[in-house]
């Protein structure tokens, strides 16, 4: 699902107790991460739940792109990551890193609504995924 459809149906849901039964739906259809990719490596540091970030880079492009699976142990991580996903999946590095992924969070009004630590994960995971895109760059 595209960033842009998770914010239309953001936009139509009235209050946040649906929205967080919308954030864990689409925990619920991301795709499953490879046992193999439950590594230390892809592991993300700063989360309080557990949350892997696995990234592929598709060099069929050029330039090549980023794409990302990732899971997590808690439910609204997980749909957390579907949507920091959503926002970053096949992109150039350069596009991954002129991205404002705060703006997108607080258009969803994801700041004001998840917990200090939960936050934290994200912008952990965010960190993680501009590193990875920072990477790629540095070796183009």
């Amino acid at each position: 699902m595209s960033i842009d459809e998770i914010l239309e149906n953001f936009a139509l849901l009235d209050d946040w107790e649906d929205r967080y039964r919308y954030v864990i739906e689409l925990g619920k259809e991301l795709d499953s991460l490879a046992e193999s990719d439950r590594t230390s490596q892809n592991k993300v540091r700063g989360c309080a739940s557990q949350v892997w970030l696995s990234t592929h880079i598709d060099s069929t492009q050029q330039p090549p792109h980023l794409t990302f699976s990732g899971d997590s142990d808690a439910h609204i991580v997980r749909g957390l990551v579907a949507i920091a996903i959503a926002i970053f999946n096949d992109k150039r590095p350069a596009e991954i890193l002129d991205t404002d992924a705060g703006v997108v969070f607080e258009r969803l009004g994801l700041s004001q609504h998840l917990t200090a630590q939960r936050s934290n994960g994200l912008r952990a995971l965010v960190d993680r995924i501009k590193l990875d895109a920072v990477a790629l760059q540095a070796t183009a």
